[in-house]
């Protein structure tokens, strides 16, 4: 199992896997688990804000807590909590830390290459 989660998370990094095909059973709170299921459903190169995946998740009113599953996420990269980001499109929280989050979301929708001429 864990040679698979290598082997995917190299194929992320290379740029040719956009979804990981894992059986997964990260350990937290019903809420917490409620959190991680819908992170995995942002797509690859998409964002989303705290504000609505609580909303998604059926309380606008728990945006705090939600903010507070996301960073209990045990497994950064395969549940893509780097794609949370805040309703101002401002990159916000991970535990990572924010130039992780920025690298992340920046491997995930490079920018095109200007031209000069």
């Amino acid at each position: 199992m864990l040679e698979d989660c290598a082997y995917q998370l190299n194929e992320y990094f290379e740029g040719s896997r956009e979804q990981f095909n894992l059986k997964l059973n990260p350990q937290g709170t019903d809420f917490q688990k409620r959190v991680w299921d819908e992170l995995l459903n942002i797509p690859f190169a998409k964002t989303t804000s705290y504000l609505e995946l609580s909303k998604k998740l059926g309380d606008v009113k728990a945006i705090r807590a939600v903010a507070a599953a996301n960073g209990k996420n045990p497994l950064w990269i395969i549940v893509p909590c780097h794609r949370v980001i805040g309703s101002d499109g401002s990159l916000t929280g991970y535990a990572g830390g924010l130039w992780r989050k920025r690298w992340l979301l920046e491997h995930e929708n490079p920018s095109p290459q200007q031209s000069l001429f």
